[in-house]
This record gives structure tokens, C-alpha cells and sequence, in this order.
């Protein structure tokens, strides 16, 4: 495996008049491993995967994909990526098989190994079984096994994917994320953009993007170690007042609920902040139990976008 990163990304900037969509953006993505953005809708990672696809130029900054500078090599990079858009991109008046063979026909790919690649991929995504089914009459799930194998078919360096299970099932989800792991294993490397919080802890690597910034990167497990907030879970009978009562001082950066029980990042330098918490709800005339928990994906989230916020 090569040293060289599959992404390499210094300052990247995009801005759609006034509105600055991408704000400066580092990032280096290593080769054969899954990365993946997180973020809400509009933090930026649509248009970041559209830049290093080449298919929007920034509006400063620099870009190399797989040895190549985005836009200005555009044309030799699209034939060592694959790009799975959020919404079904495929033609829904062909079939299956159809879908396959034309994208086949458009990468050049020679007709027997075209032959051999789909019967390969309509096995591996479970699609031997309706080659000349319709398109557009496939379920959620096949959709996005068909946009995949699509995406494959001229067996991808590296593969983009922008929010590719916003519309299935979560065995749909599960399933998916299984054959991502098993191209990972076979050498590809995969970009995956993604607001679900569960899918971005089976990353490899993570980068977290709010309003176009980059706010943190690095593995699940050391993002979620180094988060800059103690957590506390609260149980209290009155959980709407003390809801209230914490979301109040400014030493709690959020607190939410999660049914019965409030989730609550409290600043780190406070010594016990389990006790610190008790002894506010108590000072409300509330009685609530306290405990420290680990972190999850969420409060780095929260943690991270509040230090920028309070920087700027």
C-alpha cells in the first residue's frame, strides 16, 4: 500500500456568492481505508466530494486526488473514481442488466470483462435474480445496491459517496455498510458522507463539518476520548425544570433529553462534575441521580461546534 495519502486537501474554499459553502478546509485521506464527513445538511459535504470529483472548481485552495490536481486533471481522474450520489442517478427506464452494461459501455471497459464484471456484481449485491427488472420498480435497498455496483463497475481506486443510505432500511444500511468493508479489505479507498451518527463510528477515519469548517478529525475512538466536555446523564422526575435549570449556566454546553433521562456536557475542569450537577438541581429544590458517562459521536459534535462558535 502506498504512504502517499488518497486525498490530500490544503485550504479548500467554495463560496456561491455571498454564501461561503466550504470555509478552508485540510484534510488528508489515507488509501484503502473508509473516511467518512459527518455533518447536518448544509455543513459543507456535498460540495467538498463535488470538488475533489472535479466536478466544481474551488474557490482557492488545493486539491490532489490520487496523485492527480483537482479540477485541472478532472478527465484522468474520473476513470479511478466512483461517485454514488444521495439521490438514485440511474436511468429507471432500463433495467438493471442495462443500467450496468451502458455505464460499462461509457468507461470503455472491454465486452468480455464487461460480461464477466456484471455477472459478478449481480451476484455479489443480490440482483442475479432481476436482471431485466425495471429500474425504477426496484425497492430502496435494490436502488442503492444497483447505484453501488454502478459505481464499481470499472473497479475504483477510490469511491465518493454522498449520503448514500438516507432513503433505506437499516438492515438496507447494515448490509451496505458490510460491502463497503469488504472493498476496504480489497484494496479501495472510500469517502462516505453521512449524518447518521452510528455510521460515522464505523469509520476508520472521521472528519466533522459544521457551516463549511472543519471542527475536528481523527478516529471515532480518539475523537470521542479527547471530547472537550465531561458528560453527565441525569435522571430526575422533573426532567423539563431541570432541563431548564442546567441549560441556564454557563458551564453546561448543552443538555438534551433522551426520554426519562437528560444528557448533559458540563465543562471538564469542573472536579466532580457528577456532584456539580446534584448540587445545582438541589439548589432548584430538585432531586436527581448524577453519573459521568462516555462520550458518543453527538457530544463531540456539540462539543466541537461550540468551541468554534465561541472562537469566532
Amino acid at each position: 500500500m502506498s504512504e502517499s495519502p488518497a486525498i490530500r486537501v490544503r485550504g479548500l474554499t467554495r463560496h456561491f456568492g455571498a454564501l461561503v459553502a466550504v470555509d478552508g478546509v485540510d484534510l488528508e485521506v489515507p488509501r484503502a481505508r473508509i473516511s467518512g464527513f459527518l455533518g447536518p445538511n448544509g455543513s459543507g459535504k456535498s460540495t467538498t466530494i463535488r470538488m475533489l470529483c472535479g466536478l466544481l472548481t474551488p474557490t482557492r485552495g488545493e486539491a490532489t486526488v490520487l496523485g492527480l490536481r483537482v479540477p485541472e486533471d478532472a478527465e484522468k481522474l474520473r476513470r479511478k473514481i466512483g461517485y454514488m450520489t444521495q439521490r438514485f442517478s440511474l436511468y429507471e427506464d432500463l433495467s438493471v442488466h442495462e443500467n450496468l452494461e451502458f455505464m460499462g459501455e461509457i468507461y470503455c471497459i472491454p465486452r468480455r470483462r464487461l460480461a464477466e464484471r456484471i455477472a459478478l456484481l449481480l451476484a455479489d449485491f443480490q440482483l442475479d435474480d432481476r436482471p431485466d427488472q425495471r429500474a425504477g420498480t426496484l425497492s430502496g435497498g435494490q436502488r442503492q445496491r444497483l447505484a453501488l455496483a454502478v459505481a464499481t463497475l470499472h473497479e475504483p481506486e477510490l469511491l465518493f459517496l454522498d449520503e448514500p443510505t438516507s432513503a433505506v432500511d437499516p438492515q438496507s444500511r447494515r448490509e451496505f455498510w458490510e460491502t463497503l468493508f469488504a472493498l476496504c479489505d480489497a484494496g479501495t479507498t472510500v469517502l462516505v458522507s453521512t449524518h447518521f451518527m452510528d455510521e460515522a463510528e464505523r469509520c476508520h477515519e472521521l472528519a466533522i463539518l459544521d457551516r463549511g469548517r472543519l471542527v475536528a478529525k481523527g478516529s471515532p475512538t480518539r475523537l470521542i476520548d479527547e471530547v472537550d466536555a465531561a458528560v453527565v446523564e441525569i435522571e430526575c422526575e422533573a426532567s423539563r425544570r431541570a432541563h431548564e435549570v442546567l441549560s441556564q449556566r454557563p458551564e453546561v454546553q448543552s443538555v438534551a433529553q433522551l426520554g426519562v433521562r437528560l444528557h448533559a456536557l458540563v465543562d471538564r475542569g469542573l472536579s466532580r462534575p457528577d456532584d456539580w450537577v446534584r448540587a445545582r438541581l438541589a439548589e432548584a429544590g430538585l432531586v436527581g441521580a448524577a453519573r459521568v458517562v462516555r462520550a458518543n459521536l453527538e457530544d463531540v459534535f456539540v462539543a466541537a461546534t461550540r468551541a468554534i462558535e465561541a472562537a469566532a
